[in-house]
């Protein structure tokens, strides 16, 4: 197992109760998880309910009921409540990575897997007793029977090597909040200016019991552009993010420097080979996409949980390897493409298409049969993936109540 992002952690969890052998290898010396916030949609919840994780990973988290933005005149550009599906209590959560990390990264050593740090992956070659990883330092691991690679979009295993960057990325930092802070606390909110511009707040939890709240603070901002804001002064960037949100102030107080925020870049690419003898990808490794649907982390999860039910239903190896390529790829084929052509409407230098998004997408989806397609593609419900993987939505009644219970603990914050 190649990278010890979610994907590689979850799948690795899953083979192992099923009592396969397995090594975790991760190019740091110290496994940790990069970036700040992302959203646990219903699809990757059911995956973490299947491992018996959700109420851990939800006791972290923040909840999240609805998506609401809106551009710079003061109209509604997007307005998404989980309550659209028509499924009971289900909501949304905000959670920092190192929060799912932990909580993933905790269960694979409790249940004493074996990880392998600081092995850097080159590529992968096939061998007599197996399949082999080539390491950075010209090393190679034991044959293995098979290959997972879970080591994200820049993989380089067997011709995977990054590609597809997006004109657009975003900076990041993962802000303290208060309870007497002026933000939704149950809402990702966002702010346009045309596609050219948006900043948002997600609520994301607590990351430990004495752990503050955080929100992940983002801001859109193309690729070439970075090296540019690193050379222009902060306070002159904090001026452009008060003229378009000036809500957003008493956040802004709190980055000091530029280092206070990280750039992060995005890559929609399909990998063109999903799998090969003795070898599949999941995860980013597999298909990688802008955030604007929040898919990735819920993706990898569910990519996880369809290799291990396609090994486990496969009478050979190669059978395996291919049940869990056909239960997955109908749905990834179908977010890469919506996510494909949401993109330009949030993250680009276009008039036209913010220009459809607030004057005609936005009045659709208030229509009750558009409103409720438009949350099942926020959720990671749309085209039925659960089904397809004996897997159902969980009780959501349960963990509210549990991130109620840790909320009114003397012990929180």
């Amino acid at each position: 197992m190649a990278g010890c992002g979610p994907a590689g952690l979850a799948a690795a969890l899953l083979l192992h109760r099923d009592g396969h052998r397995v090594t975790l290898y991760e190019r740091f010396e110290t496994p940790r998880p990069l970036g700040s916030g992302l959203m646990i949609q219903p699809s990757g919840m059911a995956v973490l309910d299947g491992l018996e994780l959700a109420h851990q990973v939800a006791r972290r988290g923040a909840r999240i009921d609805a998506l609401l933005g809106i551009e710079e005149h003061g109209r509604t550009a997007l307005d998404a409540p989980y309550a659209k599906l028509g499924i009971d209590g289900v909501f949304g959560l905000g959670i920092h990575r190192a929060s799912l990390f932990g909580v993933l990264f905790e269960a694979a050593q409790a249940e004493g897997l074996t990880i392998l740090t600081g092995h850097e992956v080159l590529s992968s070659e096939l061998c007599a007793a197996g399949r082999c990883l080539v390491f950075a330092d010209g090393s190679r691991s034991r044959p293995h029977d098979l290959i997972v690679d879970a080591s994200g979009w820049a993989s380089r295993i067997e011709g995977g090597e990054g590609q597809g960057l997006l004109p657009f990325g975003a900076l990041w930092a993962s802000v303290p909040v208060t309870g007497d802070d002026p933000h939704a606390r149950n809402l990702l909110e966002q702010r346009y200016r045309r596609a050219s511009q948006m900043v948002g707040v997600l609520p994301i939890g607590s990351r430990a019991d004495d752990a503050p709240q955080e929100v992940a603070f983002f801001w859109s901002l193309p690729r070439e552009d970075h090296t540019r804001w690193c050379d222009t002064p902060l306070d002159a960037w904090k001026d452009e993010v008060r003229a378009l949100w000036p809500q957003a102030d008493f956040l802004l107080e709190r980055i000091s420097t530029h280092d206070d925020l990280t750039f992060a870049r995005y890559a929609h690419r399909t990998a063109r080979k999903a799998h090969g003898e003795r070898l599949i990808r999941i995860g980013d490794a597999w298909h990688s996409a802008s955030p604007q649907l929040g898919q990735g982390a819920n993706m990898a999860l569910l990519d996880a949980w369809g290799l291990a039910l396609g090994l486990r239903e496969g009478r050979t190896l190669a059978e395996g390897i291919r049940n869990a390529n056909l239960w997955r790829r109908d749905h990834v084929a179908l977010y890469q493409a919506v996510t494909a052509a949401f993109t330009p409407l949030f993250q680009s230098d276009a008039a036209l298409w913010p220009w459809l998004r607030d004057r005609a997408m936005a009045p659709l989806s208030r229509l009750g049969p558009v409103a409720r397609v438009q949350a099942q593609l926020m959720s990671g419900l749309f085209g039925w993936p659960l089904p397809m993987l004996g897997l159902d939505v969980p009780d959501y009644s349960a963990i509210a109540a549990s991130m109620a219970a840790r909320a009114s603990s003397p012990d929180q914050s």
